[in-house]
């Protein structure tokens, strides 16, 4: 038998061997894809209606607007390395957002400030349920740190769509 030398010995992936299966790391991976595009795809709208917001309310939703999409965004980065740490690539094209995703891109037109707090509260909204959806999957393969993620996440959206539904009672 020869021997393998050290440049043959380091060449080539290694493979990940972290407890959880191929199987389950890429249902997990595509999982998290959904909900990184969902995420990326509400802060877009979200800055967008940061720029557009008009009317009596605006001090108030072009702050609270801000807040919002800087949570966002700084939330895109610990999903797409989850996902990396996983072993899968992250999406990052705005096509591939585009079929990932379960909310709608922000309308052409800016909407009147509560139609924009409504939008983002379906979004929000939406959001928690995709993150929700991946529960199942990271429970059954004992991956911690996707369930940790998911709950941070959850934490958030549910509390960012509880705040902006109080913004449209009378």
């Amino acid at each position: 038998m020869a021997k393998k030398s050290k440049a043959d010995a380091n060449s080539g992936p290694v493979g990940i061997h972290i407890g959880i299966s191929d199987k389950d790391r890429g249902a997990i991976a595509t999982g998290l894809s959904r909900l990184l595009a969902d995420t990326y795809t509400l802060y877009l709208t979200t800055h967008n209606f940061h720029w557009n917001v008009t009317g009596p309310m605006f001090n108030t939703l072009h702050a609270m607007f801000m807040a919002q999409y800087t949570e966002l965004w700084n939330a895109v980065d610990p999903i797409a390395e989850r996902i990396r740490a996983l072993g899968h690539p992250a999406p990052g094209s705005y096509a591939q957002f585009g079929q990932l995703a379960s909310i709608k891109d922000a309308p052409g037109t800016p909407p009147r400030a509560l139609d924009m707090v409504r939008i983002l509260v379906e979004g929000h909204e939406a959001v928690a349920r995709t993150a929700r959806g991946i529960f199942p999957l990271a429970d059954s393969a004992n991956d911690e740190p996707t369930a940790d993620l998911l709950t941070q996440r959850l934490a958030i959206h549910e509390q960012t769509a509880w705040m902006l539904r109080s913004l449209l009672e009378d």
